[in-house]
């Protein structure tokens, strides 16, 4: 479910969650150290640094740096950020907002793992990841 860009964004949040809280570092240092390519993390990053995850800084000592503590950022904030996230409201047979009482042959079913998944995004944060 969740896309190759979210688990690109996760990882070089993870990387920049291990610099002290102050120091910013630079695209091509982050995108060399995850192994990704530079010019698409760095708008993904510019993306984040406009919702508020990451900081942006221009000058000589720029970069990026997590714009709250590592316990402050879930994995919610990252994917919302970057893909529709509200689309997993959706009735999984295509049939608009399904609901208890105008419910679709697999809402049971699917209301189990949507409910599963947002919990996990919106109750892992960076900092407990960095911690595995």
């Amino acid at each position: 479910m969740i896309s190759k860009t979210s688990l690109l964004t996760i990882k070089a949040l993870l990387f920049l969650s291990r610099l002290p809280p102050d120091e910013a570092l630079g695209v091509r240092s982050i995108a060399k150290n995850i192994r990704a390519p530079e010019n698409y993390l760095g708008k993904v990053l510019q993306r984040l640094a406009k919702q508020g995850v990451v900081v942006s800084q221009k000058g000589f000592k720029g970069g990026f740096r997590l714009a709250k503590g590592q316990s402050g950022i879930s994995l919610y904030d990252i994917v919302d950020a970057l893909e529709d996230v509200k689309q997993w409201e959706d009735c999984f047979m295509g049939n608009g907002i399904c609901s208890e009482s105008r419910a679709c042959c697999a809402h049971k079913s699917w209301d189990v793992v949507r409910r599963a998944y947002r919990d996990f995004l919106k109750n892992t944060t960076i900092a407990s990841l960095s911690k595995t």
